[in-house]
């Protein structure tokens, strides 16, 4: 498996410090891009007698309620959003620029590029409830103009630092072409029995806390996760003993699914 993109991205003893601990920028990564994950992502609108509404994308107009303040992004625009946030702070210094606004810009930006846009002030009301739970929804004063304008100006300031070049191939059409090819091999309760195809899922998530995205082929992410996955839960692929190659040799191939 070979590395696609600099070395010096978010990689290898570069993200480590002292005692193999994640150096401050790593971790400083690892929050906005939670920051950038829980932002985006759906959530269920919980009602004070603990049941659930239907998923929303912004605030839940049902009374009482808690708001389930997320902007309803699909998980490639996220993806596409962790991206540009990590390839711009593969170009610039950590110091150089706040990474919050990095990455309310990079949600901006990405909603563009996969087609489902967003409105600067939901990011905003989103952002803003994110760091402060309690809090109403900003009022349409200069403050709110000021980051409004903030974010369309770091919007403008990334697509430069990168070139315009904000279009990735993400792992997960790989994925999930993958998950259906394993399970067809492998026995029905077998898998059935092991949360393979979830837990899957959720490794291909969490490597977008880091710059692995633009270090690697998505087709070597999406066939590491799977096999890191079936090894969690001891599946094995049927006749792999008496293969000539292993399974997941067949999946590195450099081809594309459209």
């Amino acid at each position: 498996m070979e590395a696609v993109g600099p070395g010096t991205c978010d990689g290898g003893d570069a993200a480590l410090g002292a005692e193999g601990r994640p150096a401050p920028e790593a971790r400083v990564h690892f929050r906005v891009t939670r920051f950038i994950m829980e932002a985006g992502s759906f959530a269920k609108c919980i009602r004070k007698d603990g049941s659930a509404s239907s998923y929303t994308p912004y605030i839940c107009l049902e009374d009482p309620c808690e708001p389930g303040v997320k902007l309803g992004m699909r998980s490639i625009p996220i993806a596409t959003a962790c991206a540009i946030y990590h390839k711009f702070f593969c170009e610039i210094d950590l110091d150089a620029y706040d990474p919050y606004l990095v990455a309310m810009s990079s949600l901006y930006l990405a909603g563009k590029v996969e087609e489902q846009r967003l409105r600067t002030r939901d990011i905003i009301n989103v952002s803003n409830r994110y760091f402060h739970p309690d809090s109403e929804p900003l009022e349409l004063d200069s403050r709110f103009w000021e980051l409004r304008d903030s974010i369309v100006q770091c919007e403008l300031l990334v697509l430069r630092v990168l070139r315009f070049q904000v279009s990735f191939q993400h792992p997960h059409k790989y994925l999930l072409h993958y998950l259906l090819s394993v399970k067809n091999w492998l026995n029905r309760y077998s898998w059935q029995r092991s949360p393979v195809s979830i837990t899957a899922w959720a490794l291909l998530r969490d490597s977008y806390h880091g710059g692995l995205c633009l270090r690697f082929q998505a087709q070597h992410i999406a066939v590491a996760v799977l096999h890191l996955a079936l090894q969690a839960y001891g599946v094995e692929v049927p006749a792999e003993a008496e293969a000539e190659k292993p399974w997941w040799q067949i999946y590195t191939m450099d081809t594309e699914i459209p």
